[in-house]
């Protein structure tokens, strides 16, 4: 399958606590803040030292990261992009990974749709579809 690794994605409850410790590792913010309500979810994006990061914390009233965050997990899942969203969930369902996340719009991709698979060993993947042009 044709992907390109985008970031890894951190659960944390303070986007500026989060920051910044990973300050110290050379990581800066790549674009302002956004707000997702589809997903639940705040967040920023972080370049610097390593791999792109993407902290996410909970909206109010939302809990999809109280499973991480309740067990102290930080990095907890691997992103990457897709030239076609519908072709990459056939392909890995053929790998055993289930969809936990239909497709759908999402903010911090301008739009773009994303998606959630979770493969019999517990790593969760997001895939990201690419920009058209």
């Amino acid at each position: 399958m044709n992907r390109q690794f985008h970031h890894i994605g951190v659960a944390c409850r303070d986007l500026d606590a989060e920051a910044a410790c990973f300050a110290a590792a050379g990581y800066v913010a790549e674009a302002p803040d956004f707000e997702d309500p589809v997903q639940g979810v705040a967040g920023r994006f972080l370049v610097g030292g390593g791999p792109r990061l993407e902290l996410l914390r909970p909206l109010g009233g939302h809990s999809v990261l109280a499973p991480w965050l309740k067990g102290g997990a930080k990095f907890y899942h691997l992103a990457y992009e897709v030239p076609d969203l519908e072709a990459a969930l056939t392909e890995l369902r053929k790998e055993r990974a289930k969809v936990v996340v239909p497709p759908v719009p999402a903010v911090a991709f301008q739009g773009r749709r994303i998606a959630f698979v979770l493969f019999p060993n517990l790593f969760l993947m997001e895939l990201i579809a690419q920009a058209t042009e």
